[in-house]
C-alpha cells in the first residue's frame, strides 16, 4: 500500500516519534537532523548504512536523521534491524490513519506503549508484517501484562512471572499432553485481573504458554520444554545468565519469544536463542550480546578466558552483585603499577611485620591458580569480594579483592560515577576490563568505555 503524502501536523508528529526513538535506542551515536528535498508524493521511509557501517541514515518525508559511531565499533546487524523496526511501526501507523480498512485491521498498533511495538517489530525480523502474523501484537500485549504485574504485589511481595509466545501453531505432543477440552482464553484478557494468576508461573522455572492467536494454552516448566524441543542441544553460541539459559534455549527455533518479569523487577526478552532486550532505568535496551561478546573476546585474545569472565559477569549482574575483572596485556610491566604488593598473589609476602591475620593469609589458597581452573561458583565468590580480580592473558590470578591504584591524572568526570568506575577506567590503561554494577549493568572498558549491557 502506498504511503500517503505528508500532512501538516500528522507527519511532523510521526517524525518527532522517529527522532525520539532513534535518540533513545542509539545513545552511543552522535545524532543530527538535516532537511532534504522530497517528492510531495513520496512518504516512504528509507534506512541505509554507509562508511563501513559507521554511518546510519533514516530518511522520511523531508527529514534525514544521521547517526554516526566511531570506526572502532560500527553499527551491528541488530542495531540496523532495530532502526528498520522503529521505522516500520511508525510508517504503518501513519498509513493506518488515512485508511479506515487498515485502521480496523491494525488497531493493535495504537494500543499499549509505542516502544513495545518497536520491540515486537524487531522480533518479527525488523519490519511490520501482514496483519495475519500476530507475533508483534502478542509481544506488545505480553509486555503490557508484565508492566501491570511490575506495579503489583502478591502477599506483600513483588511479582515475578513470564510467558513463552509461540511463533507457529501449537504442537500438543511437546510436553506429552493433549490440548485443553475447553476453548482457551486470551492471555491478556480478564484472567490477568486475578491476583493469584501470576503465582502460577514464576518466570524463572515456569512460564505461561501462549498461542499464535494470543490464547493461554498451558503452564510449562521451561527447562523441560527446552529439553524436549531441542533434545541434546546446548546453548553455546551466545552467552546467557545461567538462570535463563533454558529461556534462551526455548527460543532457538527462531520463531518463539520468551518474555519475563524477573525477581529484580526487570523485564527481559529472549529470542533466537539469546537475550534480546531488557527494560531497566525506565527504558528499553537492545542487548546485542553476540556482537558485544565478540568484541570482548577479541580484546582479551584468549577465548576460554574471555568466555569464563563474561559468563561470570552475566551471572553476577543477574544476582545484582558488583564485580571488577581486569585482564592485563603485559602483566610483567603493569601489575606493579596497578596492584599494591600486599594484594599480589604472584609474589611472596614478607611476614616480618605481620602481627595479625589479613586477607592475604586467606587468599594464599589461590597462589598459582588460573581463572579457567577454578569452578565457576568459586570464581563468582571471589569476584563478589570488595575490589578487583586481576589476571594476565593466560588467566593466571594476580590479585583477588584488590583495591586498585590509579594516578591523579584520571579525569574528574569519571570520579563522579563511583569508585568502581574510577578503578575500571584506571585499569583499562593496561588491558580490557569488565565492570559489573549492583544495578545489573555490565560495562566493558578498554582505554575508554566501549559498551554496556
Amino acid at each position: 500500500m502506498p504511503v500517503p503524502p505528508p500532512r501538516p501536523g500528522i507527519s511532523s508528529l510521526h517524525e518527532t516519534f522517529l527522532q525520539a526513538a532513534l535518540r533513545r535506542f542509539f545513545e552511543r551515536a552522535s545524532f543530527d537532523v538535516e532537511p532534504v528535498l522530497a517528492d510531495a508524493g513520496d512518504g516512504r521511509l528509507a534506512v541505509e548504512t554507509a562508511e563501513h557501517d559507521c554511518l546510519l541514515t533514516v530518511r522520511w518525508f523531508g527529514t534525514l536523521c544521521v547517526l554516526r559511531v566511531p570506526p572502532r565499533r560500527p553499527f551491528s546487524v541488530h542495531e540496523v534491524r532495530l532502526a528498520r523496526a522503529i521505522g516500520s511501526v511508525l510508517e504503518a501507523r501513519y498509513r493506518a490513519i488515512f485508511s479506515p480498512h487498515m485502521m480496523a485491521e491494525e488497531r493493535e498498533l495504537f494500543r499499549g506503549a509505542l516502544e513495545d511495538r518497536y520491540i515486537g517489530a524487531f522480533l518479527e525480523g525488523g519490519h511490520r508484517r501482514d496483519s495475519g502474523d500476530r507475533l508483534a501484537d502478542n509481544v506488545a500485549a505480553a509486555l503490557e501484562v508484565l508492566r501491570v504485574a511490575a506495579l503489583s504485589t502478591y502477599e506483600n511481595r513483588p511479582i515475578s512471572t513470564g510467558v513463552l509466545l509461540l511463533g507457529e501453531p501449537y504442537e500438543p505432543l511437546i510436553g506429552g499432553r493433549a490440548p485443553a477440552a475447553l476453548p482457551p482464553q486470551s492471555f491478556a484478557g480478564s484472567l490477568t485481573a486475578i491476583r493469584s494468576f501470576y503465582r502460577l508461573a514464576d518466570g524463572v522455572h515456569t512460564l505461561f504458554l501462549v498461542s499464535t492467536d494470543g490464547a493461554l494454552l498451558d503452564i510449562i516448566d521451561v527447562a523441560r520444554w527446552a529439553r524436549e524441543l531441542h533434545p541434546g542441544q546446548a546453548i553455546v553460541d551466545v552467552p546467557c545468565p545461567n538462570t535463563y539459559k533454558s529461556h534462551a534455549q526455548a527460543t532457538m527455533n527462531g520463531r518463539d519469544v520468551c518474555v519475563v518479569l524477573s525477581p529484580s523487577q526487570e523485564m527481559k526478552v529472549f529470542a533466537e536463542g539469546a537475550p534480546a532486550f531488557s527494560f531497566h532505568n525506565a527504558n528499553w535496551h537492545l542487548l546485542d550480546v553476540r556482537a558485544k561478546y565478540d568484541e570482548w573476546v577479541a580484546a582479551v585474545g584468549e577465548p576460554g578466558l574471555a568466555d569464563r569472565l563474561f559468563q561470570t559477569a552475566l551471572d553476577l549482574a543477574d544476582l545484582r552483585e558488583g564485580a571488577l575483572f581486569v585482564v592485563l596485556r603485559d602483566a610483567d610491566a603493569s601489575v606493579g603499577e596497578l596492584v599494591a604488593p600486599a594484594d599480589r598473589l604472584d609474589t611472596a609476602a614478607s611476614r616480618a611485620d605481620v602481627v595479625s591475620p589479613s586477607r592475604r593469609d586467606l587468599l594464599y589458597l589461590l597462589t598459582g591458580r588460573s581463572v579457567t581452573d577454578l569452578d565457576p561458583s568459586v570464581l563468582a565468590a571471589l569476584a563478589s569480594l570488595d575490589g578487583a580480580i586481576v589476571v594476565d592473558r593466560a588467566g593466571r590470578l594476580l590479585a583477588a579483592g584488590a583495591i586498585l591504584r590509579h594516578p591523579p591524572s584520571v579525569e574528574v568526570s569519571w570520579l563522579v560515577e563511583g569508585a568502581r568506575t574510577t578503578a575500571a577506567i584506571a585499569a583499562s590503561r593496561f588491558g580490557p576490563v569488565l565492570k559489573v554494577s549492583e544495578d545489573g549493568i555490565i560495562t566493558f572498558f578498554d582505554g575508554e568505555r566501549i559498551w554496556d549491557i
